[in-house]
């Protein structure tokens, strides 16, 4: 039972390093501003919701959570 708990958190843990490092350096390799993602300008506001950003990230990090649980398996 122990097994399975460390192989999940392992998997957790690898999972929210590469969301992060896909996070920090995602606006040098141009995430965050891709065709798509919804940006409102009037006046001083700015409405920003970066929808493919998100769809984009959500399919990488599901990729590498299964990669990765697939190793441990």
């Amino acid at each position: 039972m122990y097994q399975v708990i460390g192989k999940t958190l392992i998997t957790i843990g690898v999972t929210l390093f590469l969301a992060g490092v896909v996070i920090y350096f995602g606006e040098r390799i141009g995430i965050g501003k891709l065709p798509g993602d919804i940006i409102y300008k009037k006046g001083n506001s700015t409405f920003y919701f970066p929808i493919v950003t998100i769809v984009l990230t959500g399919i990488i990090i599901s990729l590498i959570s299964s990669l990765i649980s697939n190793l441990f398996k």
